[in-house]
């Protein structure tokens, strides 16, 4: 991998970074705990309780994607191998690491696992 392509993936992980803090901000804010005293009936309160507990697995996915968003800027500049494949040590596309920059494996590598 070139340094201007480190360069493009860089700025593109800086950006997600930013998105995946302003997501976990938003998602903090609507996993806080529900008042049982607060009057919006049965249902409603139901649903806002359905609610709360997908938001709090989106809350925990975007945290682990942020730490593992890190860990990947770090390796940019430790790993001489960054950008090739962990299994197969074949080049990961520029597209496969701009779309998932966390994911070290080429697509048909990364499908063994899933």
């Amino acid at each position: 991998m070139n340094r201007t392509d480190k360069e493009i993936i860089k700025k593109h992980i800086f950006e997600e970074l930013e998105s995946t803090r302003q997501s976990i901000a938003s998602l903090e804010e609507l996993v806080q705990p529900i008042a049982p005293d607060n009057a919006i009936g049965r249902l409603s309160r139901m649903e806002a309780i359905g609610a709360k507990s997908i938001n709090e697995s989106t809350l925990r996915k975007a945290r682990i994607r942020l730490e593992k968003l890190k860990g990947v800027l770090a390796d940019m500049d430790e790993d001489p191998d960054f950008g090739l494949c962990l299994e197969c040590g074949e080049d990961v596309p520029l597209g496969r690491i701009k779309l998932v920059p966390e994911s070290r494996m080429c697509v048909a590598c990364a499908a063994k696992y899933e």
